[in-house]
């Protein structure tokens, strides 16, 4: 009998464990805000990544974003980020990305199905809602800081 309900006690603590950590990890992520045309602010959740770490470094920035082929914004960042994490020939909407040619950051408004050219791009962060506030025409002024 003590050796089931220390079983029990033992299973117990052990998810009670994994509870926790999932927790300590959702709190971890680093969250930013982004505010089209000194109007809509949007909220995003960074990667946890090395080119995320060193985007997080150049906030507070305001950046001018033009438009690219309809489906995102793009804006050129002051210095190069790092280029040692994964890349991607795909996108998602709301996907806040790198393209290290530029240096440029994107941020994904529409879905055209098409493929990122060679060197493709490394994911920093993704809007969390509200990404159609940039699917407007032209270049749109966005000021990107750390969320409080």
């Amino acid at each position: 009998m003590a050796l089931v309900h220390s079983k029990k006690v033992l299973i117990s603590a052990t998810v009670l464990v994994i509870l926790m950590r999932q927790m300590q990890a959702q709190e971890a992520k680093v969250k930013i805000h982004i505010t089209v045309n000194e109007g809509k602010v949007l909220t995003a959740t960074m990667a946890d990544n090395q080119t995320a770490r060193d985007f997080l470094s150049l906030l507070p920035m305001t950046v001018k974003m033009d438009d690219l082929f309809g489906r995102e914004k793009y804006g050129h960042l002051p210095k190069p980020l790092s280029n040692k994490s994964d890349r991607s020939d795909t996108y998602d909407i709301g996907q806040i990305a790198y393209w290290s040619p530029g240096p440029d950051i994107s941020i994904y408004y529409r879905q055209d199905g098409d493929k990122i050219p060679s060197p493709g791009v490394i994911v920093v962060g993704s809007i969390d809602s509200g990404v159609e506030a940039l699917h407007v025409p032209g270049s749109v002024n966005v000021k990107i800081e750390l969320a409080r």
